[in-house]
């Protein structure tokens, strides 16, 4: 299955979960690997500024005008992947699913 990027520069790329929780799910993520919040480094302090300045930009590139942005940390908050990522949701979803 290939993975269509909405967004993608030298530091991150954006695409759709695969398992969208709500009518809008999308997923930032940097190319480097950082597993999770907790591996964050002070060098990485660029990198997660240009990840949080593009969740607006591409909520507005994808005719958005509110989202709610979630991190997971750890696997009893919910991270499935050891790859930090935000997730962009919009529209309708069910709070018990994130």
């Amino acid at each position: 299955m290939d993975t269509k990027f909405i967004y993608e520069d030298e530091l991150v790329v954006v695409f759709a979960d695969i398992r969208p929780k709500a009518t809008t799910h999308l997923l930032i993520t940097s190319k480097k690997h950082i597993p999770s919040l907790n591996s964050l480094e002070e060098h990485d302090t660029k990198l997660m500024g240009h990840m949080v300045q593009l969740l607006p930009a591409i909520a507005k590139q994808q005719g958005l005008h509110s989202f709610k942005t979630i991190i997971n940390t750890g696997r009893d908050s919910g991270q499935e992947v050891d790859h930090l990522h935000f997730h962009l949701l919009a529209g309708e979803y069910d709070v018990k699913q994130l």
